[in-house]
């Protein structure tokens, strides 16, 4: 048996009055979802437990079969993983945004969306300025530093900070000091930074400073194939999920065109664990596209990215015919702009059936899987539960 999961990351969401009271799911043409959801059965999902802030870090961690409170040390050493960069035993590695703060409140917590190629260029103009730290470009505004000897921070995500001041939000703790220090060097180098002077003359959101988040050390995190027996794959354009996949000794897929954002190739994600399915045992579809349309607030860009991943369900039920499950990690409903814990809808094609005709919120909430914990989805998923791991 093999198995493909489609997650759109944030998908889930809340009624919205101008959809006529619909959520952004039910609103939708999602003719393929609503396929797996009437051949299969539903079930809620929750992924993240009170004690964690709702993070796409410990969501899909939770729906790749692992306990965070067992492997979980933060988002930082997750990117640090897929960018290849191999962390000390005193290391900390924070991701950090490059944000547009002005006036003391923050504006963008991502800095317009501002390119790779721009990220990189005014990365590198802190290269050097705070001894202990190394800075490294990533994707977009999207980006990692690694704190040598350090000892934990206390910090927020700037996505749920928009629109409000940062000096209560500012980081606290061991490493607060030196976290502050870099966003000082940052604010200095970027102030008059060509980058920045191109983008304001282009009438764009300037990059005024870094935002460091979500430290940790280097986790410790079960072999996927060791836990399941399974060879497993994962697609995303994100760093933080290519590396969950590369501590749990997934492949990592890289396709041409995925951008991490609403421009992204669904069909080339589809084509592409079609193809990894043929010499895999599972494969993980994580399209990032439905949580930047809800943190941007738009409506419109959330449901056109909905749509967008029923495509990817269709191609696959079109070409697989293996156990297909498609769900959220967490909501990131329209009217917050950030993530929430509620638990998300899910629907499995090949396990079992119910009277689900539609794959919504409200629907799922009556499938016959009914509430399910997140690191049981797997075994929910497989039929079994994960092996035993060795002392």
């Amino acid at each position: 048996m093999k198995y493909i999961v489609v997650l759109g990351d944030g998908m889930a969401d809340e009624p919205i009055e101008e959809l006529g009271g619909k959520t952004p799911l039910e609103y939708a043409d999602t003719p393929n979802m609503d396929r797996v959801a009437r051949e299969g059965a539903c079930g809620l999902l929750r992924t993240v437990k009170d004690v964690y802030e709702p993070g796409s870090d410990v969501a899909n961690l939770s729906v790749l079969g692992y306990d965070p409170g067992t492997c979980y040390t933060g988002r930082g050493p997750l990117e640090a993983a897929s960018m290849g960069i191999d962390l000390a035993p005193t290391d900390y590695a924070y991701r950090f945004n490059l944000v547009t703060v002005r006036g003391g409140v923050m504006e963008d917590f991502n800095a317009g969306h501002i390119t790779s190629e721009e990220g990189a260029a005014l990365i590198a103009s802190l290269e050097g300025k705070v001894p202990g730290v190394e800075f490294h470009p990533g994707i977009s505004y999207r980006n990692l530093m690694v704190v040598h000897g350090a000892k934990g921070s206390v910090t927020t995500p700037p996505h749920d900070i928009v629109g409000q001041e940062t000096v209560p939000h500012l980081p606290e703790g061991p490493d607060a000091p030196l976290l502050s220090r870099c966003m000082e060097a940052a604010t200095a180098a970027f102030a008059d930074h060509p980058v920045n002077r191109a983008r304001i003359a282009a009438g764009k959101l300037p990059a005024t400073t870094i935002w460091p988040w979500s430290g940790g050390e280097r986790p410790s995190i079960p072999a996927f194939h060791e836990r399941w027996g399974l060879s497993g794959g994962m697609i995303s354009a994100v760093d933080l999920l290519n590396g969950i996949a590369r501590y749990a000794g997934m492949e990592v897929i890289h396709v041409p065109g995925a951008t991490g954002f609403l421009d992204t190739d669904y069909a080339a994600k589809a084509r592409c664990a079609l193809e990894a399915i043929e010499r895999l045992d599972f494969v993980y579809i994580h399209v990032e596209a439905p949580d930047e349309a809800g943190h941007m607030g738009s409506v419109e860009e959330k449901v056109r990215a909905i749509e967008g991943v029923d495509g990817i369900v269709g191609t696959i039920l079109d070409h697989f015919d293996g156990t297909v499950a498609v769900l959220p990690d967490h909501p990131t409903p329209i009217r917050l702009k950030t993530h929430t814990r509620d638990p998300v809808p899910f629907a499995i094609r090949g396990r079992a059936r119910d009277d689900t005709v539609a794959y919504s919120e409200r629907a799922a909430a009556n499938g016959a899987f009914g509430l399910v914990e997140g690191p049981d989805f797997l075994s929910l998923l497989f039929g079994k539960k994960p092996f035993e791991q060795k002392e």
